[in-house]
């Protein structure tokens, strides 16, 4: 092995693991962020602005729709940015999902509405939508991959769960951006400028992110497979050839995770703020507190996975989700603040649970050669098959069956995701 690459293949110092983990946590907080604020807007702002105005329901299952878009082209974003963090590197390709989604975010905040252009308004708010999930999508796998890569024997759950923590203080950041907003603005100044402050500022996030990553190096375990000359030509053609079981397991691992947590922000937000009579700032509050016990639940989990193993930990969480929902309705429409606190904290606790080890199952699923693609995209057709549709489902079963059918569509893909977790086995290559 060449000196250059044996220093850099050598395990890291704990100082470079702070500066890794920091570099995990901040970029996808900051992704997470950007993805956040177009959820809130999907519910609060887009339906009134970029939409022919006429029928509320209607605006709403429209923003709804545009807000699926981004889970459709994240797939696209694992194929496209797997590809180069397979064979370019984990960290000029983290760089690069940053900016894509930082760029996209930051020129929503630019677009005009429907009142000033017409029909493309929204045309150009779901072109936008899709670059956000391209560079989400290539976002999550380096990630994940950055921080399990360099991670110490036995402790590879708890290092994968720093970028998982992302994702409660990006929702916390933008959801706090957005309460704040509504609390000191009027909704005719809202709406006429003020909900474009978060996707600007995100250009800020964006900048500090970049300089949290152009200091780092790249992962051992990618060194290594430089040095062995193991790169494969097309990442992405292996590891479905190779690795489909392993696609299909990760992916059904995963969907009631994101089904879970889209029931419990856009579903719940919209829910509440048209059927139950919360206004948003009341709302936006109750979630804020809700989403504390998903970041606490996280580092949990991941203590419990590498003790008694990945699988275990996910399957516990995925039960605990199931039983969640057969009491989704009777809380949630309980008419009381309590009752309603009580369910965000029992849903978003369950998802802290399932959220915290997946990344790290994902990541030891596959092989380094092609473990960029294949775990990023298996998280992306989860998301596919689980977020997109999940409030749109969710609003028509509440709204034709009242809302105890959306409790147990949500049990009824919890029972696949078992499905999916039995299909999971520990690989040799997982260390």
């Amino acid at each position: 092995m060449s000196a250059a690459v044996q220093a850099a293949a050598a395990p890291p110092s704990g100082a470079a693991r702070r500066r890794v983990l920091l570099a995990s946590l901040v970029g996808t907080t900051i992704e997470f962020f950007d993805f956040y604020i177009y959820a809130t807007a999907a519910v609060l702002v887009f339906p009134h602005l970029f939409f022919p105005p006429g029928d509320p329901a209607s605006a709403t299952l429209q923003s709804f729709a545009t807000f699926a878009l981004a889970f459709i082209a994240r797939p696209f974003g694992s194929a496209l940015f797997g590809h180069f963090g397979d064979r370019v590197g984990r960290k000029a390709t983290l760089v690069a999902a940053l900016l894509t989604m930082g760029i996209s975010t930051v020129v929503i905040g630019l677009l005009p509405t429907y009142a000033q252009v017409g029909i493309v308004a929204p045309l150009l708010l779901a072109l936008c939508r899709l670059g956000q999930g391209v560079g989400l999508g290539g976002e999550w796998g380096g990630a994940v991959l950055l921080a399990t890569e360099n991670a110490p024997p036995g402790r590879r759950a708890w290092y994968g769960m720093f970028p998982q923590l992302g994702a409660p203080i990006g929702f916390l950041l933008s959801t706090g951006v957005f309460l704040a907003l509504t609390h000191w603005m009027s909704d005719a100044a809202f709406l006429a400028w003020g909900w474009r402050i978060p996707f600007l500022a995100s250009a800020v996030l964006v900048m500090v992110g970049l300089w949290v990553r152009l200091s780092i190096s790249e992962t051992p375990d990618f060194q290594r497979a430089i040095e062995r000359e193991e790169r494969v030509r097309l990442p992405m053609l292996t590891a479905v050839r190779d690795h489909p079981f392993a696609l299909l397991g990760g992916t059904l691992a995963l969907v009631a995770t994101f089904v879970l947590f889209y029931l419990m922000t856009v579903f719940a937000l919209s829910w509440g703020t048209s059927k139950l009579g919360y206004t948003r700032e009341h709302f936006l509050l109750l979630q804020m507190l809700g989403v504390l016990f998903f970041a606490a639940t996280i580092p949990l989990s991941a203590l419990y996975a590498d003790r008694f193993g990945r699988r275990n930990a996910m399957v516990l969480a995925t039960v605990l989700i199931i039983g969640f929902g057969f009491v989704f309705a009777p809380l949630l429409q309980s008419g009381s603040d309590w009752g309603v606190l009580a369910f965000l904290a029992l849903g978003l606790g369950a998802m802290g649970l399932t959220y915290g080890p997946c990344g790290t199952i994902l990541a030891e699923m596959f092989p380094t050669t092609v473990r960029y693609t294949g775990a990023s995209l298996a998280f992306n057709l989860a998301g596919i098959l689980g977020a997109s549709p999940a409030p749109y489902i969710a609003t028509r079963l509440g709204e034709r069956y009242g809302l105890a059918s959306v409790g147990w569509y949500l049990a009824g893909i919890g029972a696949l995701t078992l499905l999916g977790l039995l299909m999971v086995r520990r690989p040799a290559h997982a260390g």
